[in-house]
């Protein structure tokens, strides 16, 4: 609203402030601090004074998006106000919102026994102080008013009857209608004639205002009328009628509809369609403005089941658990195998089916872990002109803390990330699905919907479960403008996204079975998670059973270092309750490509088995150990060496190896055409297990390497709206704000002749607070010097580097070499201004 709201009704208080600016001046620097804080878009730039402030409160962005921040009780309350002429008291909105006590509701309406009228009646003053904290309403009780932006917003009107279903009124629906015509409709609603439009509408208005009076007119009515007027009275107002303004009268209506339009029952909003008047609406409502009121919010609906405590913070455990190594684990394959970056972001779709694929998950579950370890800085693209996505260095660190750490710090992403894994696959405005890490998985409203839908199960008994159907209506309650675009299906994006917290939640480990765990709870107070989570996981285990199927079961999580050296030598089979690895030929010829000797793996398989090291398994060792290495490959384009010229004879008669274009150069050495990898590689499809050995002859060891990015941040939330700002941020603009107001309100006399001087009747000349004071260079060095010496406080225009211009109260301290030395009350703080600045000087009034 800006400074001129507009004249105040007949009868209402004088007393109170005449606009927004005027209460804003009375409010207390805590009550400016409250309402900055609810509105931090207000803070950029800060306001030069409360007059500024008042004017940006009142732009319909700004208001927007406090009425987006409502809940449903308060936004009804700010909907009825709309529907009330400006200036209304505060009986006429609790009487529209809950009916007038003696007046019989329309059916169709949710009756309101005693103890819901006094719920609204106690509702509502916390409802009217969270307008007035937030400057969307001012005024007294007596002639409340709402800021214009936000009337314009939520008043009812034939095209938009907004959320009460409510047309506009008598007076809007006339607007333009002949003055003919409207004493054709007073004629046939039987009221005399007037002299004029203005006072034709008023008694119009007037009658249909008049229960008593309306009634005994709809008592006139045919049956048909009425059933006509019910079918509007809820929402839409508007029907269509062929020809709707053309001037019908009471004795030329043939129709049902006929009846209404020549009475002004009906009034046409185009020529196509009526509507239904406002006033006649609240009457045949029985005063109320909405079909159901909600004073109060409604509880979280608790689903049929109610699992032990302990019992959902175990299984929460091991799901935590679950979902650290299975981002290790995703990780640690991207570290190997990185994926190509889409050209226009993500990942490939192939790319995604081998990530799951490995993981033995589904393609949607895998993209949830892929934009969790994303979201954490776990995972990026690498930056390199063949762009690949890698694990960052952040990912190493995470190795080497705890669980419960590492799961903390996925969990916390989860809760305050903007990424929506579950978009990913589907259609974006062009039609085309979207990939998983791509750029258009970002939805501002997902982290508010992701804690509240927690926070409504926190406050469900403990073990208790709940569907998204029972949290949602708690939810809508707490904001009801703030549910996304609506899909075909009639949901909107608050609906999704609270199916898949649910889903996402049980994923990762803050709910079990349904109901929400223990660290859960420190999450969402801010209590630190891991702490609590640390107790119910699993003790790492050091040691694994050997079964004479060649196969090693861990009977739990292992060790980190443990996992690490069992994954080199032997292959994960199956995963569950207990990890199977199998160890085959190329398992353990893998362990020895990377260095490790059989002595090596024999000690390494007694120290951590509670069993003894099977026979098979031994044997397995040895003889991969035996052959590993006999063949020696090195680079001459490539050569192929062994101190066995039999073995050497056989590969050469082999006649897998034609490909190779071998070439016998002694007993013992065979040269080869393809490279040393291609060499390596083919031999061992052939069965044999070569090793690759330096210019020196010795053997080369190959561990896979794994890829990694350099250091990169993680991706920040995509913020909804400006960032809620810091104590110490409040305080300053708080200051600034009421500094640069007593700059501006204050009452000046002028000290030196200029164009900003205007003649006051009642005294001297006075300045206009809307210009910058102008005087002389001369004669403002004068008055500055004056006033230095006598000690007065000065009112100065500035203009600073920027081109900036603004209004200042100063107490000159010192004037040399081209600068003034003042206390500026604007900035709370010694300045020096230059004085080619200074556009002119002011005195203050002695008075003021």
């Amino acid at each position: 609203m800006t400074a001129q709201q507009g004249e105040q009704r007949p009868g209402a208080a004088a007393a109170g402030p005449r606009t927004l600016a005027e209460e804003l001046r009375s409010r207390p620097d805590t009550a400016l601090t409250a309402l900055l804080r609810s509105r931090p878009d207000l803070l950029n730039p800060v306001p030069g004074d409360l007059t500024q402030l008042a004017a940006r409160l009142s732009s319909r962005a700004s208001a927007l998006r406090a009425l987006e921040r409502l809940d449903r009780f308060t936004l009804q309350t700010a909907e009825a106000l709309a529907a009330l002429p400006d200036g209304s008291p505060l009986t006429a909105v609790r009487n529209l919102l809950s009916g007038p006590a003696r007046v019989k509701p329309h059916p169709g309406a949710t009756p309101l026994g005693p103890a819901d009228r006094a719920a609204v009646a106690e509702a509502l003053p916390g409802a009217l102080a969270t307008l007035r904290e937030r400057a969307l309403l001012w005024g007294p009780d007596t002639a409340l008013h709402l800021v214009i932006a936000a009337r314009e917003a939520l008043a009812p009107s034939a095209a938009n009857p907004g959320r009460t279903g409510l047309g506009p009124t008598l007076a809007e629906a006339t607007v333009g209608m002949s003055p003919a015509r409207l004493q054709q409709l007073l004629t046939s609603a039987g009221l005399p004639p007037t002299p004029d439009p203005v006072t034709a509408v008023a008694a119009l208005a007037a009658l249909l205002a008049d229960r008593k009076r309306c009634a005994a007119l709809l008592d006139q009515a045919p049956e048909a009328s009425l059933r006509l007027l019910d079918r509007l009275v809820w929402g839409p107002p508007n029907g269509t009628v062929p020809d709707a303004t053309r001037p019908v009268t009471a004795e030329d209506a043939r129709s049902p509809v006929e009846w209404l339009i020549a009475r002004g029952l009906l009034l046409p909003s185009s020529p196509g369609s009526v509507v239904l008047p406002r006033e006649l609406a609240l009457h045949l409502r029985g005063g109320r403005s909405h079909r159901s009121v909600e004073p109060v919010p409604p509880a979280a609906l608790a689903g049929p089941a109610v699992r032990d405590p302990q019992a959902v913070d175990s299984a929460a455990a091991g799901q935590a658990h679950t979902a650290v190594t299975t981002v290790e684990e995703l990780l640690d394959l991207w570290g190997l195998q990185p994926p190509a970056t889409l050209r226009a972001g993500g990942v490939g779709v192939r790319d995604l089916k081998r990530a799951a694929q490995a993981l033995d998950s589904s393609e949607p579950v895998t993209a949830f872990w892929l934009e969790l370890a994303y979201g954490a800085g776990l995972l990026a693209p690498d930056g390199e002109a063949d762009e690949r996505w890698a694990p960052t260095p952040a990912f190493d660190t995470w190795l080497q803390q705890p669980t419960a750490e590492r799961w903390a710090l996925l969990a916390r992403t989860w809760l305050a990330g903007t990424r929506v894994a579950a978009l990913t696959g589907t259609p974006d405005g062009k039609g085309k699905a979207r990939a998983a890490l791509g750029p258009e998985l970002d939805r501002t409203l997902a982290p508010t919907v992701r804690r509240a839908a927690l926070t409504a199960l926190a406050g469900l008994p403990p073990g208790s479960t709940a569907t998204a159907e029972g949290l949602l209506p708690a939810m809508r309650w707490h904001r009801p403008l703030r549910g996304g675009p609506a899909t075909a299906e009639g949901r909107d994006l608050r609906d999704e996204l609270t199916d898949w917290t649910l889903t996402e939640a049980e994923q990762l480990g803050v709910t079990g079975r349904g109901a929400l765990s223990s660290q859960a709870r420190a999450l969402l107070e801010g209590r630190d998670a891991a702490a609590v989570l640390a107790p119910l996981l699993p003790r790492p285990l050091d040691h694994v059973i050997l079964q004479p199927d060649l196969t090693a079961i861990a009977p739990g999580p292992l060790l980190t270092p443990l996992a690490q050296a069992l994954a080199l030598c032997a292959d994960v089979e199956s995963k569950g309750g207990a990890t199977v690895y199998r160890f085959t030929t190329e398992s353990v010829r893998r362990a020895l490509d990377a260095g490790r000797s059989a002595a090596d793996l024999h000690a390494f398989l007694e120290q951590h088995s509670r069993t003894p090291v099977p026979q098979p398994l031994s044997y397995l060792v040895d003889d991969v150990a035996r052959r590993h290495g006999v063949l020696r490959v090195g680079a001459a384009s490539s050569y192929l060496r062994c101190d066995d010229p039999a073995l050497l004879a056989e590969v050469l008669a082999d006649r897998r190896s034609a490909d190779l274009r071998l070439r016998l150069l002694a007993p013992t050495v065979l040269a080869a055409q393809a490279g040393p990898e291609a060499l390596l590689a083919a031999l061992r499809g052939m069965g044999y297990a070569p090793a690759a050995e330096s210019a020196e002859g010795d053997v080369l060891i190959s561990r896979p390497g794994s890829h990694r990015t350099p250091p990169r941040t993680a991706p920040t939330p995509v913020p909804d709206g400006p960032p809620v700002p810091d104590d110490a941020l409040l305080g300053a603009a708080v200051k600034a704000v009421r500094a640069g107001d007593r700059a501006a309100t204050a009452v000046r006399r002028e000290t030196v002749t200029g164009p900003a001087a205007t003649p006051h009747q009642d005294g001297p000349a006075r300045t206009d607070t809307r210009q910058l004071p102008r005087s002389q260079a001369a004669d403002t060095l004068a008055a500055l010097q004056t006033a230095v010496l006598l000690g007065e406080r000065m009112w100065i225009g500035y203009i600073n580097a920027e081109g900036l211009a603004s209004q200042r109260v100063i107490d000159p301290v010192k004037v040399e070499g081209g600068f003034v030395t003042a206390f500026d009350h604007h900035s709370d703080e010694l300045r020096t201004f230059a004085l080619h600045r200074i556009t002119g000087v002011a005195e203050l009034d002695d008075n003021a």
